[in-house]
């Protein structure tokens, strides 16, 4: 009888994805580094394609801007709310509470804040101002309870309902702006009369926009700091984001860090909200932010989630806005190209978090 011999197994080559047991601490603050220079890489190539000299793109982009004291004073008034909703959001994300409407929240928030402004019985108060910044923290802190309380009583997406509320907020401002907030002497623009004098911040000199506003992020920074670093209940936080059941076996409660997750980061954007409106704009209008509370969420994460690391993030999405004007007025090139920077930062920002906490591992199986 023949014998029919099974012919041999091929082997094959796969890839297995698994995590790393130890993360490297030099690795892990060296990703923000990378991803920055992978950036600067892929600017690079961009500016070469659209047929610009990409040294002259690139120092127009991150060198100009900064060459004048205007710059600088620009840059640090873009920096400062970016920094103040990022220290806001860093405390959520820290319990794995995902804010992602900081933008709608700062719209409330300079909601509220012009309706103290414009319609106070007292205009000239000395502490019309402080009022202001009350109703902006409190405002932006009501819409992300929202939020909170879906997601602590239903068990709701906040990112789905904190991202949603966001358009819900904007047709607001843009419903108040174009109907009964107009200026009837703004002839016939979708914006809100000026803010009496004691309702603005003034700047540090008449010659460039920067305020005392700035001061305000400061102590955000600070706050967050003591907050994270210091307190038990930023130690109560990490615990509830880092090891979920460990944290309920303690007796830490996770609606508790749901609601301060979302309260703290609301009452940041309103407050942001306020700033913008006090400061540079004087006025409400639709495009009372340029998307810094979408901004700021990579800024949180460029940072590492650390107050101090937020400042450095802070300058650095400052100085991708700012450049980003530059390159429009100089070269002609549709500032839209500060998205573009912003997402592939964010993406080499995810690939360098990726490879520092996984690593890709040859295996041999049987095909």
């Amino acid at each position: 009888m023949a014998v029919i011999q099974a012919p041999p197994r091929r082997q094959s080559v796969l890839f297995k994805v698994e995590r790393r047991p130890e993360v490297s601490l030099k690795l892990r603050l060296a990703a923000p580094l990378i991803a920055t220079l992978c950036t600067l890489l892929v600017g690079v190539l961009l500016f070469s394609s659209l047929a610009h000299n990409p040294i002259d793109a690139l120092r127009l982009y991150f060198i100009v801007p900064l060459s004048t004291i205007n710059g600088l004073s620009e840059w640090l008034l873009k920096a400062s709310p970016l920094i103040l909703i990022a220290c806001g959001l860093a405390v959520g994300f820290r319990a794995n509470v995902w804010n992602i409407g900081a933008e709608g929240q700062l719209v409330m928030g300079a909601v509220a804040a012009g309706a103290v402004g414009l319609f106070y019985p007292n205009p000239e108060s000395p502490f019309l101002i402080v009022m202001m910044l009350i109703a902006g923290a409190l405002a932006g802190m009501s819409w992300a309870a929202i939020a909170a309380f879906l997601k602590a009583r239903m068990n709701t997406s906040e990112i789905l309902v904190t991202l949603m509320l966001s358009y819900v907020a904007a047709l607001f401002l843009s419903w108040l702006v174009h109907g009964p907030w107009r200026d009837p002497m703004g002839f016939n623009y979708p914006q809100t009369a000026m803010l009496p004098e004691a309702g603005l911040f003034e700047p540090f000199n008449m010659m460039y926009r920067l305020t005392p506003s700035i001061f305000i992020t400061m102590l955000m920074v600070v706050a967050t700091w003591l907050f994270i670093d210091k307190s038990h209940m930023g130690y109560k936080m990490k615990v509830s984001g880092a090891a979920p059941l460990a944290a309920r076996y303690a007796g830490f409660k996770q609606s508790s860090a749901i609601w301060i997750g979302l309260l703290v980061s609301g009452a940041a954007a309103g407050a942001a909200g306020m700033m913008e409106l006090a400061g540079p704009l004087g006025q409400l209008s639709p495009q009372i932010s340029p998307g810094y509370g979408f901004a700021a969420i990579i800024v949180a994460f460029i940072g590492r989630l650390n107050a101090w690391g937020i400042v450095l993030g802070g300058l650095l999405m400052s100085l991708l806005l700012l450049g980003g004007e530059s390159i429009q007025m100089s070269m002609g090139i549709p500032s839209s190209i500060t998205r573009i920077f912003q997402g592939i930062l964010l993406f080499f920002l995810l690939a360098a978090d990726f490879f520092a906490m996984y690593r890709i591992r040859r295996v041999r199986g049987a095909a």
